[in-house]
């Protein structure tokens, strides 16, 4: 078996094309809260995308992670196409998109370049406090 046949089976056999599978990412995406963690990433350059069901007009962002090296960038978009988020993550953040959008299905999209470290945030709708 050559060289290049061995590598091709090692990439498949960790995920295929996804360079992010190897490190276990726990996805959970249910209307009106997404969330994804992955631990002990290591140098992965990669784009992922969702689609999250959101029927109200705002998101809390939720930032819990850990970037050793590397960048990240969380991008959402609502149900028009117009980015209502886009920010770095970071280890402690909670914040509403903004501007408002449009309720239904939107894009989630986070972005590693480099990146190594460990990845956790959360977008839920946004309910405000009435008092």
């Amino acid at each position: 078996m050559s060289l290049a046949s061995v590598m091709a089976f090692a990439i498949a056999a960790c995920g295929g094309s996804d360079p992010l599978a190897p490190f276990q990412p726990e996805v959970s995406n249910v209307a009106e809260n997404f969330a994804l963690q992955a631990t002990g990433v290591a140098n992965v350059t990669t784009t992922k995308t969702y689609t999250w069901a959101n029927s109200g007009t705002r998101a809390s962002i939720n930032h819990s992670t850990t970037t050793q090296s590397g960048s990240t960038l969380l991008v959402i978009k609502d149900a028009a196409g117009t980015t209502v988020y886009s920010k770095a993550l970071s280890p402690s953040l909670n914040e509403v998109t903004s501007p408002a959008g449009v309720a239904g299905n939107w894009t989630v999209q986070v972005t590693l370049t480099n990146y190594t470290g460990t990845l956790n945030f959360r977008a839920q709708r946004f309910q405000a406090v009435v008092q």
